[in-house]
C-alpha cells in the first residue's frame, strides 16, 4: 500500500541518512506527494487512508523531530476534494506550497541571524544546522568576516558536516574535541546552534551537549543564539505534552569490538538534551528574533492552543 518512496524516505530519516530539521521536513513533504502521486485507490477513503498510513509511518521514524509532524499537518491539513484525482492535486499542490514557504523561511531567517553577527566575530557551533549556517550565509554576504570554532560533536560528528560547509564558504574552522569548549570560550563572541524542537516555555531541544555549552557560555558571558523556523516548535508542548528524548543505538557509543574489550557495561546514547530558555539569549526565526520566553506567544499565533494528528487512524 505504501509507495517505495515512503518506505525509502522513512529507513534514511531513521538512519539519520537525511538529518537536520528542514532536511527532514522537506524529505516528509516530497514522500508525502510521491504516495499521492503512486496511489491506485478506488475511493476517496482508500486514497485518505494510504495517505495516513504513510504519514505514520514517516511519523514514528523521529519521534523528537517535531519539523516532521509539523510538515505532515502542513501538508495532510490541505488535502480536500471529492474525488480520488482532486485529493491527489491537492496533496501536490499542498507539498509544493510547503516546499516553496520552507525555501523562503531560511533566507528570511539567515538575514536577520546575520543582523546579531558582527565583522570579525567568532562564532562557536554545535552539530550541524542548516539554520544556523544559513545565519553565517548571510553575513558574509553582507561583507563581514566571521571565523568558526567547530565542535566535533560525538558520537556521530555532525560537527564535519559543519566544518566542510564553513570551509566551502572559506570560513576559518578550527575544530575541537566537545571536551574543550570551555578552554575556547574566551575566543568566541557567538555560540551559535539549531535546535530540533523548541517547547512553549522557551527552553531548547538539540543535540546532547547543547545545554552543557550554553551553561559554559553563560558563564563565560557569551550569548547564545539559537536559530531555529518556526516548524521547529512543538505544539503539543501548549498542552502539558513532555518532549519525548530519543536514544540511540549503543553501538555508535561502544562497538561490539570495543564492547569485547571493555566488559559487560551498560550503555545509554540521549541523541538530545534540553537547554532552559535561561540560558539562551534569542530565538531567531523566519517571523523575526525572540527572547526564548516569549515563543509561547508565536506558537499560539501559529497553531493555537493545541494540535491535532491528521495521520491518525479513522
Amino acid at each position: 500500500m505504501l509507495a517505495p518512496e515512503v518506505e525509502t524516505t522513512a529507513d534514511d530519516i531513521a538512519e539519520m541518512e537525511v538529518r537536520g530539521a528542514a532536511t527532514i521536513a522537506r524529505a516528509a513533504a516530497d514522500a508525502l506527494e510521491a504516495q499521492a502521486r503512486a496511489s491506485d485507490a478506488a475511493t476517496p477513503a482508500g486514497f485518505r487512508e494510504e495517505l495516513r498510513a504513510a504519514a505514520r509511518r514517516l511519523r514514528d521514524t523521529r519521534p523528537t523531530a517535531v519539523s516532521l509532524p509539523n510538515a505532515l499537518r502542513f501538508v495532510l491539513n490541505e488535502v480536500d476534494g471529492d474525488s480520488v484525482a482532486d485529493l491527489r492535486e491537492a496533496t501536490v499542490d499542498a507539498a509544493e506550497r510547503f516546499r516553496d514557504q520552507l525555501d523562503r523561511a531560511q533566507d528570511d531567517l539567515g538575514a536577520i541571524g546575520a543582523n546579531r553577527l558582527r565583522d570579525g566575530d567568532t562564532i562557536m557551533t554545535h552539530c550541524h544546522s542548516t539554520d544556523a549556517l544559513a545565519c553565517v550565509e548571510a553575513a558574509l554576504d553582507d561583507g563581514k568576516d566571521v571565523e568558526a570554532i567547530v565542535k566535533e560533536t560525538r558520537p556521530r560528528k555532525q560537527g564535519h558536516i559543519t566544518a566542510k560547509q564553513l570551509r566551502e564558504w572559506d570560513v576559518p574552522v578550527t575544530m575541537v574535541v566537545d571536551n574543550a569548549a570551555r578552554r575556547y570560550l574566551d575566543d568566541v563572541d557567538h555560540v551559535l546552534v539549531g535546535a530540533d524542537s523548541i517547547a512553549a516555555d522557551g527552553s531548547v531541544v538539540n543535540k546532547i551537549g547543547t545545554s552543557m555549552l550554553a551553561v559554559s557560555a553563560r558563564e563565560r558571558g557569551v550569548p547564545v543564539m539559537v536559530a531555529a523556523q518556526t516548524l521547529k516548535l512543538h505544539p503539543d508542548t501548549l498542552t502539558g505534552h513532555t518532549v519525548e528524548i530519543e536514544m540511540r543505538d549503543e553501538a555508535e557509543v561502544l562497538s561490539d569490538e570495543e564492547r569485547a574489550e571493555v566488559g559487560d557495561v551498560d550503555v545509554e546514547n540521549p541523541a538530545f538534551d534540553v537547554t532552559p530558555p535561561r540560558y539562551v539569549d534569542a530565538i531567531v526565526t523566519e517571523r523575526g528574533q525572540f527572547p526564548p520566553e516569549s515563543v509561547v506567544t508565536l506558537m499560539r499565533e501559529l497553531y493555537g492552543e493545541g494540535t491535532s494528528e491528521p495521520w491518525a487512524e479513522e
